[in-house]
């Protein structure tokens, strides 16, 4: 089968990556000062950052209709045995459920929900290029994507909670106590929602040091193929830590980088980071 892969702006893969896999994204809404723009495409993560660093209030981020997947979807339906879509996880956005919604219109088109974000969506956007390549069916090759989902580990350690406070997903005392004792939350993705799991304390970069020893060190259960290190803005000596960090525990025969993209900016802020990679 001739399949079309595509997904979300919100997979945060890099445009190389995205042409070598002939990958095509759409774009979620990026809202600022009462304006729309296109994530990655008429605004970028440093205007977000700019705009907010200059005393503009936090931009929010809206999903993409069911009458613009259906316009997405009938680019490539016609000219495709198949299009599979994968979303950012529905507990996030109500992209998937929209896209479910827009699908109904097509025989040939199928939605994956990937239970995570980043490139944790990004994980099983690959997974589905590699599989589309010897599937006998989309439904096949929907059934074991939606196995693959539950194997991405993706994770970030936050700088500071600024922008988790301003968009209403932590509390004021929460990040003043977090602030004040210099912790750094580290979040992961379980289940397709977000949950703290440890708390970091000290300098970010040597915390970033000792958050990817935590992820990596001694780890049996991994499938050492691909490991994507993707954050929003960070000081080289943060990037240099990690990437360190990575070589120093990591046994991946690839390693990305990638940067994230304007919606994970939105609600994380700059200084996050996190290494996203599947379990066997």
């Amino acid at each position: 089968m001739n399949i079309k892969i595509t997904s979300d702006s919100t997979c945060d893969l890099s445009p190389e990556i995205l042409e070598a896999y002939g990958i095509t994204l759409i774009p979620l809404t990026v809202i600022m000062d009462d304006r729309d723009y296109k994530d990655g495409v008429t605004i970028t993560p440093g205007e977000v950052f700019a705009h907010v660093a200059a005393g503009g209030a936090l931009c929010s981020t809206s999903a993409v209709s069911v009458g613009e997947y259906q316009e997405f979807f009938s680019r490539y339906a016609g000219e495709y045995d198949g299009v599979l879509h994968v979303n950012i996880s529905a507990e996030f956005s109500s992209t998937h459920n929209n896209a479910c919604l827009a699908a109904q219109d097509f025989d040939n088109v199928r939605v994956v929900d990937s239970r995570n974000l980043s490139t944790g969506q990004g994980l099983v956007v690959l997974k589905a290029c590699e599989l589309a390549k010897t599937a006998a069916s989309l439904d096949e090759l929907k059934q074991e994507l939606d196995a693959f989902t539950s194997r991405v580990e993706a994770s970030f350690l936050v700088d500071k909670l600024d922008y988790l406070v301003k968009g209403g997903r932590c509390s004021s005392a929460a990040a003043l106590g977090a602030n004040l004792l210099n912790l750094k939350p580290c979040i992961e993705v379980k289940d397709g929602k977000m949950v703290v799991v440890k708390k970091y304390r000290g300098k970010y970069s040597k915390c970033l040091a000792n958050y990817v020893k935590d992820r990596l060190d001694g780890r049996e259960d991994l499938d050492t193929g691909t490991l994507f290190v993707t954050h929003t803005t960070v000081s080289p000596e943060c990037h240099d830590a990690v990437m360190e960090a990575v070589a120093a525990y990591g046994r991946f025969d690839k390693v990305y980088e990638t940067v994230a993209g304007c919606t994970v900016s939105c609600h994380c802020g700059p200084d996050t980071l996190g290494i996203l990679f599947v379990r066997k």
